[in-house]
């Protein structure tokens, strides 16, 4: 407690000379342990051996929950925001602790035990926080499913985690539908040999069928009791997995643990937001996302904050409806997606300035880099120019903000579109062309980070191999993230983008190899390949080409569109490429490799600077792509003119 009161540049400077001592105090004041730890950390990223906190013991949920029941149980530790506006349902810490305890009592009832995992498909709410809470009471290791995702992503994601049991809802509602979540899960779970229940939380009054292995949530719990002893669990024993696209086809199960990434949530959610005792907390991110997970759910709950739970989407009813639930929640920081925001900004701006929004004191945006037009309307319209903007460049293996605006000192500059400065701990290194570190300042390379923070993944589940490949192999001793940045004159860091092969579409990352697969699967598609490209309001969207055998050639409307439903099917409806080109082949290396850069270059319409094209098997396949796209760009020109 006494580093806290250090100035923010001199507890940067403690937290990379002296780490040990560094997170060392901060975890013995900040986490309630059963036994306290025998060692700060053992780490080695060469083999990617990842440990913080060694020998010391105790429970995440403790630490989100008991320890705040016993100084305040009548807090609110939840604002359920739900579909319709007006309707929001509060629950204290102390309603939460008894759910969560009878959640768990039900799980254990039905034989999940410590270490087994259980897949969340589940909408944003309070069952869903319960779910993930009473899991880490009793030591099973959660894996939240964003419940957009289809029945055979579900099903991808339960298998590879070998899942012994299910919790979702009936229904799901958002914009003023509902959704079908019961009849996915129960498509998913025939190809799951693994789970054994289902256990189903009614979110309407809609009735579902329930077969041999599904429980009817409320009602199980209702006969459990509203104590659950916690289990005592080792710091580095597994809390959660989290599925996230990588540039292979096949997601990686990211694993986090217990008290390092607790500790990094909890420091990050009060230094980067400044969050204050007694704040409400208004992250509008899913929970099936990371950002749900550390920014919805255990940072806030760890730091005793009001959590907000959004159910809906911006421009239900109207698009008004983040402001109107900032004026009526009375929310102090908000923290958002640029590609929202874009939407928000085609609209007047009568919508933000009708609803009082004086309860702000920071906004945050997350997911992608911010575009300026997007910062500076979210800074001076939403913000009325008096709010710090903090951008947070972060990823789901990283667990946590690592660079944004703050901490600071006071009166700090903040640039616009700008993650800035690096989070305690945290020593971003940019590497060049040659795998070597890049010196001084206007530089840009790929970003990587120093040493190890306790937030960071210990591994993907049964594959530490690729682990180790995708994240520490290609720069030695070091984090490789898979982005670009730019360190400006002032020693600024700013996101330039991924490097590899996955595309970032309204902050969701998503590997076009993933969609390549679900194309390739098609009999009329030999193959295909999907690149990203930049769009105004979801930052990128897929664009496929696609090369068709010969007898479907004369039927491409057909074809393309039994291709948009095998995406929707395979991963889900935002995975759908925005632009279908139909090709005779690809450009291709003498390897046989496919030149996407060329790819690219087509589709945003830069094909005058192709770069060296000496490499392909076959120079002229470039001028027929080049022309089938001018042709595609005609053609949905007339089409926008019908319109």
């Amino acid at each position: 407690r006494s580093l806290s009161r250090l100035p923010h540049r001199d507890l940067y400077r403690l937290s990379v000379t002296d780490p040990d001592r560094f997170w060392g105090s901060a975890a013995a004041a900040r986490l309630r342990w059963i036994e306290p730890f025998q060692r700060v950390r053992d780490c080695e990223l060469r083999s990617g051996r990842i440990g913080w906190f060694l020998g010391g013991r105790l429970n995440v949920s403790v630490n989100c929950l008991d320890v705040h029941v016993e100084k305040h149980p009548d807090r609110v530790a939840l604002i359920w925001e739900r579909d319709e506006p007006g309707t929001e349902v509060k629950v204290t810490y102390r309603e939460l602790l008894e759910t969560t305890c009878r959640l768990a009592n039900t799980l254990k009832s039905h034989g999940v035990q410590r270490g087994d995992r259980v897949a969340i498909y589940m909408p944003v709410s309070p069952m869903a926080v319960a779910a993930m809470l009473a899991c880490a009471r009793i030591g099973a290791v959660h894996t939240v499913v964003f419940a957009g995702f289809s029945a055979e992503a579900l099903a991808g994601r339960i298998q590879d985690a070998g899942c012994k049991a299910v919790i979702t809802c009936n229904q799901g509602v958002r914009g003023g539908r509902t959704i079908e979540l019961k009849t996915t899960v129960d498509t998913a779970v025939k190809t799951c040999p693994t789970i054994q229940h289902v256990f189903v939380s009614q979110r309407t009054d809609r009735l579902t069928a329930m077969g041999q292995m599904d429980i009817p949530l409320e009602e199980v719990m209702s006969s459990q009791l509203p104590v659950c002893p916690a289990e005592s669990l080792d710091s580095e024993d597994v809390l959660f997995l989290l599925y996230t696209s990588g540039s292979t086809g096949k997601p990686k199960g990211l694993v986090h643990t217990q008290a390092g990434y607790l500790l990094y949530c909890s420091l990050t959610h009060q230094y980067v937001f400044d969050y204050q005792d007694g704040d409400v907390f208004g992250c509008v991110a899913d929970v099936g996302w990371i950002t749900g997970h550390s920014y919805v759910v255990y940072g806030p709950l760890c730091n005793g904050a009001t959590t907000v739970l959004f159910e809906s989407t911006p421009v239900y009813p109207n698009p008004g409806r983040y402001w109107e639930t900032v004026e009526r929640l009375k929310i102090n920081q908000f923290y958002g997606a640029p590609t929202a925001l874009r939407l928000l900004l085609k609209y007047d701006d009568g919508w933000v300035k009708k609803y009082d929004r004086s309860s702000l004191r920071t906004l945050g945006s997350v997911g992608e880099p911010i575009n300026h037009e997007a910062w500076h309307w979210f800074h001076s319209v939403v913000g009325d120019g008096r709010c710090p903007l903090v951008d947070t460049w972060w990823q789901t293996e990283t667990g946590g903000v690592c660079i944004a605006p703050h901490p600071a000192e006071d009166g700090a500059s903040i640039l616009p579109a700008m993650a800035m400065r690096p989070f305690f701990g945290i020593q971003p290194v940019l590497m060049g062309e040659q795998g070597e570190p890049l010196s001084g300042s206007s530089v840009s390379g790929a970003l990587c980070i120093r040493d190890p923070w306790p937030g960071l993944a210990r591994s993907i589940f049964g594959d530490h191999q690729r682990f180790v490949d995708t994240y520490f192999r290609p720069y030695p001793g070091f984090y490789f993230s898979g982005d670009g940045a730019f360190r400006s004159e002032d020693g600024f860091y700013q996101i330039t983008g991924r490097m590899d092969d996955v595309i970032n579409v309204s902050g969701h990352r998503l590997g076009t190899a993933e969609i390549e697969d679900a194309l390739d699967e098609h009999p009329a598609v030999p193959e295909a390949a999907v690149v990203g490209i930049h769009h105004e309001i979801k930052g990128e969207v897929p664009f496929a080409f696609v090369v068709l055998k010969e007898d479907s050639v004369d039927r491409p409307s057909v074809v393309l569109q039994q291709l948009k439903d095998l995406v929707s099917t395979k991963i889900a409806k935002y995975a759908i490429p925005e632009h279908f080109l139909v090709v005779k082949r690809l450009p291709k290396t003498r390897s046989g490799k496919i030149m996407r850069r060329i790819l690219r270059k087509v589709a945003m319409e830069t094909s005058s600077d192709l770069g060296d094209v000496s490499t392909l098997d076959d120079p002229s396949v470039v001028m027929e792509i080049i022309e089938a796209h001018e042709a595609y760009r005609k053609q949905r020109k007339e089409e926008q003119k019908k319109k």
